[in-house]
């Protein structure tokens, strides 16, 4: 193997496949990226075995084979080069040699045949949607996943889709975001996949940083994402998502309407005086006003008014401060509606000018 391009056009591939390296494995060819140069192209794997990335680029001058080097030492080695420098890298008698100038790197290797990889995706179901728009369900979701909940399920986000929609999922079982897209698809039933916590973490870090198309594959364990020269694969969570459509209020009848900014703030100044264990706060709404208190043990107390528009009879409720702040910063239009049934139930917070985003949020006694 032998191939020569510079720092740059190397340093970024393997900035994106070093994301899901994670610097103590059990085995230690999980420490390692796979280099792979092939009629002219240079291909950059890593994996976690959960997680698997493989960053492309094109090369020039090439001979193609395929070896493995540790991938925290090769990315520093590459990101302490000078810009614009011209790399070399060959290997030789079991060693990865990089040349760049006076400099001069021999790494230890790993055989490429040990080196896990994902199998052709079978019988998948395949989406186009636009890196924009996937980024935006998964940011407005990814926060109410749980975390190393014993149901395994939740810990993280259900994407769903049918002919001429993507929706995103996710809930710990004191709320839930949903969040749809419109996409199309060769989806003849409705097809469902429970992407880890981990994989949605890094699908969301890869494509904040690229525009255009992304095309998702969905097979029965797996799920892939291909976009801008990278394949991100990720093993699927094999379980039952619970049936969200039935935490969603239908029937509501209180109604209030708030700017989002506004009432952000207002509960986050709130919030620094709650209960550091609990987070708890207490909704008053009365006719055109909410006022938001919350108290710790220190016998410290806090107050917020905010006015609204809201006509109905005066109730209180309490919930956690934090699911609120969290939901109302996920949706961005400048008014919010709050919707309730009584003082005792969820609240369904949406933006008013559509429905594509929706947050639930369970009450809690105070």
């Amino acid at each position: 193997m032998k191939l020569t391009l510079t720092r740059e056009a190397l340093l970024k591939p393997l900035q994106v496949v070093s994301g899901v390296v994670e610097r103590r494995q059990t085995l230690p060819i999980l420490s390692n990226v796979l280099i792979s140069v092939s009629d002219n192209i240079l291909k950059l794997v890593s994996t976690d075995l959960e997680v698997e990335l493989v960053a492309a680029t094109t090369l020039t001058d090439s001979e193609n084979g395929e070896v493995t080097v540790s991938a925290r030492k090769f990315l520093d080695i590459c990101r302490a080069l000078p810009e614009g420098m011209l790399i070399e890298i060959s290997e030789s008698r079991g060693k990865v040699v990089l040349k760049a100038g006076k400099s001069r790197f021999s790494l230890s290797t790993l055989p490429a045949v040990e080196f896990p990889r994902v199998q052709q995706l079978n019988e998948s179901t395949l989406v186009t949607v636009d890196a924009a728009s996937l980024k935006n369900i998964i940011d407005k979701t990814y926060f109410a996943m749980a975390q190393q909940d014993v149901r395994y399920y939740l810990n993280g986000v259900l994407f769903e889709i049918d002919a001429d929609r993507l929706r995103s999922v996710a809930t710990d079982g004191h709320r839930l975001s949903v969040c749809d897209s419109k996409i199309n698809s060769n989806a003849k039933v409705l097809v469902q996949a429970i992407v880890p916590r981990k994989g949605v973490l890094e699908l969301q870090r890869l494509i904040s940083e690229t525009d255009g198309d992304v095309r998702i594959t969905i097979s029965e364990n797996h799920m892939r994402a291909e976009f801008g020269g990278i394949t991100y694969t990720t093993k699927l969570v094999d379980g039952k998502f619970p049936d969200y459509e039935r935490v969603i209020p239908q029937s509501t009848t209180k109604k209030v309407v708030a700017g989002r900014t506004v009432l952000k703030d207002a509960l986050h100044r709130a919030s620094i005086l709650s209960n550091e264990k609990y987070r708890g706060v207490r909704l008053k709404i009365t006719q055109g006003g909410l006022r938001a208190s919350t108290s710790n043990p220190e016998l410290e107390e806090a107050e917020e008014h905010v006015d609204v528009d809201y006509n109905g009879d005066e109730f209180e409720i309490g919930f956690n401060v934090t699911y609120i702040i969290d939901a109302l910063a996920a949706v961005s239009c400048n008014e919010i509606e709050l919707l309730f049934t009584d003082g005792n139930s969820s609240c369904l917070i949406q933006p008013r000018d559509n429905r594509d985003c929706r947050h639930v949020i369970m009450p809690m006694r105070l």
